[in-house]
């Protein structure tokens, strides 16, 4: 009875490191598989970089489906990215990167509507984002709507009081809704962060042009 007792414990015994086995095989496999993608995207080699992805793909792999967004972006499959992208948005919806990622095919094929409501969700959950911010404003001011893209500009430089690109774009934003004195204050700010700025140096330029 004591013999049948120990073979019974045996076998559980035996399964656990034939599974951890296992595991560990998976593992080197997807590593290797990442690491060849990496040495292949170094050299442009994006569909070999993706197909050694796929040969360990699984859905679960939020890992996985993130690269391969990129990958396949990086390829110009932007509605392949997309879905790879989506996918790793299901995985990890609080996850603010992959969404940052689909708004490059997005925006490639010109879903603007899209990527504005990605830049919103990036920040529902990173409110003070100013990555996401400054984008925001720049569709706005790309749309003409200069109202909505002065307060997204304007909560980035209230954040970074001395950015050059957050001055620059709140101070063309004022110069576009005619308020002058104010995009001359800013245009200054910015060229005292970069001297040699073009685009603050334009505007300034235009506001003391007779």
């Amino acid at each position: 009875m004591e013999v049948l007792r120990t073979r019974r414990l045996i076998w559980p015994f035996a399964l656990a490191i034939f599974t951890l086995a296992a595991q560990a095989q998976d593992f080197k496999e997807t590593r290797d598989a990442f690491q060849r993608s990496y040495i292949q995207e170094a050299t442009g080699e994006m569909v070999p970089a993706i197909n050694s992805l796929k040969s360990v793909y699984s859905e679960k792999s939020y890992e996985i489906n993130l690269r391969l967004g990129w990958l396949s972006y990086q390829a110009g499959n932007f509605t392949e990215s997309m879905a790879y992208y989506n996918k790793a948005i299901a995985l990890m919806p609080y996850a603010i990167e992959p969404r940052f990622g689909i708004v490059y095919p997005g925006a490639a094929l010109g879903n603007w509507t899209m990527v504005m409501a990605q830049y919103d969700k990036i920040l529902e959950v990173s409110p003070n984002n100013t990555i996401a911010m400054h984008r925001l404003g720049l569709i706005y001011y790309g749309k003409e709507d200069y109202e909505n893209a002065k307060k997204y500009f304007e909560k980035v430089a209230n954040l970074f009081p001395f950015d050059y690109d957050a001055l620059t774009m709140l101070g063309w934003s004022y110069f576009k809704l005619n308020n002058f004195r104010e995009a001359k204050v800013l245009f200054q700010k910015a060229l005292l962060h970069t001297p040699g700025g073009t685009s603050a140096t334009e505007g300034l330029d235009l506001l003391d042009t007779p």
